[in-house]
């Protein structure tokens, strides 16, 4: 999961992705990057870090121009290494900066089409860069003797969804041409499209929600839709095709769960009107397995859960009241790397009010539990606090299966519910009863809010992979990189030389 955002204007674009990329903060938090593009030159800064910290007014004035892109990081693939900021850049065609939200599946077998067909060299671990260079080189094939046009950047895409498998939402820049956004077949990122009417003509700005463009005095045009790709010329016109055989929209479930801002409109369905209808229905499952008096309170676990948690209370009348007092300066756990920081961040992030959990039987009411650690913190923190009995409730099911599409969930014995009951995981987090919500209703919460959307990218509840090539030796091993880095790069090393010496014999 990251941010992008890509802008055209007829103004000087620094501080506007600097802005909409501060509104995109909670999409990733590890580094920040803007290119920008004048006069056919890029200018670019990125580093580790937020948005804030990264951007300087010396930097700021080093990105000049009049369209640029904006990203900010939540490593999944790669390193949290700074070389693997982004946008990334490639010289030839033209020069091309780019900057992806997502995870590609068949990363590996590009990289050996890079060595062996594309003679290409990949410099970072990232998928990202991968995708730079399978683009760039569709982009000089399709204009191989011909200048660059709209046509030309379609076809160009197409050739990048035959060939790329997995989740991609994109912004780039050609240089001296315009500025290209597209989103993978089965639209499991989210993209959308503003539009500004100013004195001096239109912009157009495209962002991974739409609380970006509402931010920053756009106007909501639509969402990318699955496979489709829009280039924004060096005039300002905007351009738009189909550029996917057989796209279908599959919206990842856990945008609506936890990673996106509740005032966000994905895919045509409000993330907070979501949350509400997972509360109802999770009121139905807590009616169902407690008696009427077994709970005194009921009180969200800050910020995400909290529609959920007021909708569920106010469905089972029970009295809702704020427990936890949340530092808003400490990062998004769910987001940071490694156990071990996340549990210290936790008792940072949080702060119990005593007197609301004395004597108390408490429903805590969280969106997910992923691995535990939280869960099992905030409910010694409960215990503390004097509750008498404290439960626990999940708006989101078990998350039983690696996320293999832009979500830290790679491996199994990581996820707290792999394997275990809906009781032993209780035990796990120490809490007096549990409840999940049912996938089936977790799916009927979106649909209720847009009726339109009927299938979704939820494999880590259902484990149903909808791009069709994750297969169990797939997972396997990418269990094996995460516990084993060291003999994974190893390995990818031994395979990048085997490539060169492949390709030099041919």
């Amino acid at each position: 999961m990251c941010g992008i955002v890509g802008v055209v204007s007829n103004n000087p674009v620094n501080q506007l992705l600097y802005d909409a990329l501060l509104l995109l903060q909670h999409r990733g938090q590890d580094a920040a990057g803007i290119a920008t593009n004048h006069s056919s030159m890029f200018s670019m800064h990125k580093a580790n870090g937020l948005v804030r910290d990264v951007f300087r007014t010396r930097n700021m004035r080093s990105l000049q121009g009049n369209s640029g892109i904006g990203h900010c990081r939540y490593p999944t693939a790669g390193s949290s290494s700074e070389e693997e900021a982004q946008p990334f850049y490639v010289n030839a065609p033209f020069g091309i900066t780019l900057a992806h939200n997502g995870n590609l599946t068949n990363q590996e077998q590009l990289k050996s089409e890079m060595f062996r067909n594309d003679r290409r060299h990949i410099n970072t671990d990232s998928d990202s860069e991968v995708l730079l260079n399978v683009l760039a080189h569709e982009i000089q094939e399709s204009t191989t003797g011909l200048a660059l046009d709209p046509d030309s950047v379609f076809k160009a895409v197409a050739a990048v969804h035959r060939r790329v498998r997995g989740a991609y939402a994109v912004v780039a820049q050609i240089a001296g041409h315009g500025l290209l956004a597209f989103r993978d077949p089965y639209g499991i990122r989210p993209l959308c499209i503003g539009i500004n009417e100013t004195d001096n003509g239109t912009e157009y700005l495209v962002a991974s929600e739409s609380v970006a463009l509402e931010g920053m005095g756009f106007r909501f045009l639509r969402d990318v839709a699955p496979g489709e790709a829009m280039f924004i010329d060096m005039d300002g016109k905007l351009h738009e095709r189909q550029c996917a055989d057989n796209p279908s929209l599959n919206p990842c479930a856990f945008e609506y769960v936890y990673l996106a801002r509740p005032d966000s409109i994905i895919d045509g369905a409000s993330v907070y009107a979501t949350r509400l209808k997972m509360g109802e229905y999770l009121a139905d499952k807590v009616r169902g397995q407690f008696k009427a008096g077994d709970i005194d309170v009921v009180m969200p676990i800050p910020d995400s859960s909290r529609p959920a948690a007021i909708q569920l209370a106010l469905k089972l009348g029970v009295e809702y009241r704020e427990g936890f007092i949340k530092n808003r300066y400490i990062g998004r756990t769910f987001l940071m790397p490694g156990q071990a920081i996340r549990r210290k961040s936790v008792r940072q992030k949080l702060n119990a009010i005593t007197a609301e959990f004395k004597g108390k039987n408490v429903l805590l009411v969280d969106d997910s539990i992923v691995r535990g650690t939280t869960s099992r913190e905030i409910v010694q923190m409960a215990r503390e606090a004097g509750a008498r009995n404290v439960y626990f409730a999940s708006a989101a099911p078990p998350v039983l299966f690696p996320n293999v599409y832009g979500i830290d969930m790679p491996t199994r014995d990581e996820l707290i519910a792999y394997g275990r009951s809906t009781e032993e995981i209780c035990r796990e987090i120490t809490a007096d009863a549990l409840v999940y919500q049912d996938v089936d209703a977790l799916k009927r919460s979106i649909s209720d809010v847009n009726p339109a959307l009927q299938n979704f990218e939820a494999s880590c509840f259902d484990g149903v992979y909808v791009t069709g090539d994750v297969t169990p030796e797939y997972l396997d091993r990418l269990e094996f990189a995460r516990h084993n880095p060291k003999a994974a790069v190893e390995e990818d090393a031994a395979r990048t030389r085997l490539n060169l010496n492949l390709a030099a014999s041919e």
